[in-house]
């Protein structure tokens, strides 16, 4: 029983401590990838996802039009997504400048108005994003000039997730979101970074495969991709900036949408486990996801065995004692300053919301569109 206990502490914290760790042990035996090509200007195509976007559409267009790159060689297609308020008309006021709207009759998804949108497009390399994302300047260049190396076949940058305080716009970071840079840079320098940040994240056009409503495209389009042989890599020197959200719960809905997409896209490119095909991608997928993923189900193991364990000694009734109190003040609502003591709350909030994308998954309950109240959960 105490080797199952230890096993299960092993397998929680696997994918947030030792797979990193191994990740920067195995990149240190990769030889230097040639360097980008800064003057590699390839043509791209902009797909701008929007579902009444009014209040930012607008906004995002600006700061699309005043990128970093050579105007002639940028086309921007804004796919609205059935939109009922003012979104089409403010991107008609665009056309001018040579915007293009693709507005979708009914209520598709994101992922419908990606299979619509890159047959017209013209690039070579298409680029999704959002409407509520603001690209830094140079983002764009910065993510093109990858595609010198002919073996990438997609490209992510990063979101820094902001906050207005006291008339200024800070940045808000996390345990959480400087992990998953870390582990995106180490898999990219291995081999293959795991998924995309929907917000922002380039392809080559002709590696494209029609999507499913239901895909969550930046994870369905990367493992395409990655089937094909080709491989994607994270520079987070490319970044954009969206508000963040100050409803806690649309936060967690959000990752429990996340969740039952990402496992229906794993299972449904079970294909990309085998070993034998994809030794180091699998290893990565499994690694980063699929056992992040599991790790309720570990602590629901871990607690009912330490319970067995109860009466074997004091080591096991003070872990006993941290787990009851961690989880009665995760579920007490009450807000921790401690960020010592904030972390592992978090954590269990956040792997409850595992739980129940699993619960959605299992149940077969599946999502194609999104709410700019809730912010896109397929993003």
């Amino acid at each position: 029983m105490s080797i199952v206990f230890i096993t299960l502490l092993f397998l929680i914290i696997y994918p947030y401590l030792v797979y990193p760790l191994i990740l920067t042990l195995l990149s240190k035996t990769k030889t230097q990838r040639p360097a980008p090509k800064d003057d590699l200007l390839y043509p791209v195509s902009m797909l701008i996802a929007a579902y009444n976007e009014e209040k930012v559409i607008g906004k995002k267009i600006v700061n699309t039009l005043s990128l970093n790159y050579p105007k002639d060689k940028l086309e921007v297609i804004v796919i609205s997504d059935c939109s009922t308020d003012r979104t089409n008309e403010i991107v008609k006021s665009y056309q001018p400048q040579g915007v293009i709207l693709i507005s979708q009759d009914r209520r598709q998804g994101k992922s419908a108005g990606i299979n619509a949108a890159i047959p017209k497009a013209k690039g070579e390399i298409i680029l999704c994003t959002d409407a509520n994302a603001m690209l830094d300047q140079n983002a764009l260049q910065i993510m093109v000039r990858n595609f010198c190396n002919p073996q990438i076949g997609f490209v992510t940058g990063r979101t820094k997730y902001v906050s207005s305080s006291r008339d200024r716009v800070v940045e808000v970071s996390s345990t959480y979101t400087t992990l998953e840079t870390f582990i995106k840079k180490k898999e990219s320098e291995l081999g293959s970074c795991v998924g995309a940040d929907g917000a922002i994240f380039a392809i080559r056009k002709n590696l494209f495969t029609p999507l499913k409503p239901t895909d969550i495209n930046d994870l369905v389009m990367p493992l395409n991709i990655v089937k094909q042989d080709y491989r994607g890599i994270a520079d987070d020197a490319a970044f954009c900036t969206e508000e963040l959200s100050r409803i806690p719960d649309d936060e967690f809905q959000r990752q429990v949408r996340i969740t039952s997409r990402t496992l229906r896209a794993i299972f449904s490119n079970s294909s990309l486990l085998n070993f034998f095909r994809f030794p180091l991608f699998s290893f990565q997928l499994i690694s980063h996801k699929l056992l992040r993923f599991l790790s309720p189900v570990f602590l629901i193991l871990l607690l009912t065995t330490n319970i067995l364990l109860f009466p074997s000694g004091l080591f096991y009734k003070v872990i006993l004692a941290g787990q009851c109190i961690l989880y009665a003040l995760a579920f007490s609502g009450i807000k921790i300053a401690n960020r010592l003591l904030s972390i592992p709350i978090s954590f269990i909030i956040m792997n409850y919301a595992f739980l129940k994308g699993w619960l959605h998954y299992i149940s077969g309950k599946t999502y194609t569109t999104w709410d700019p109240s809730g912010r896109n959960p397929a993003a």
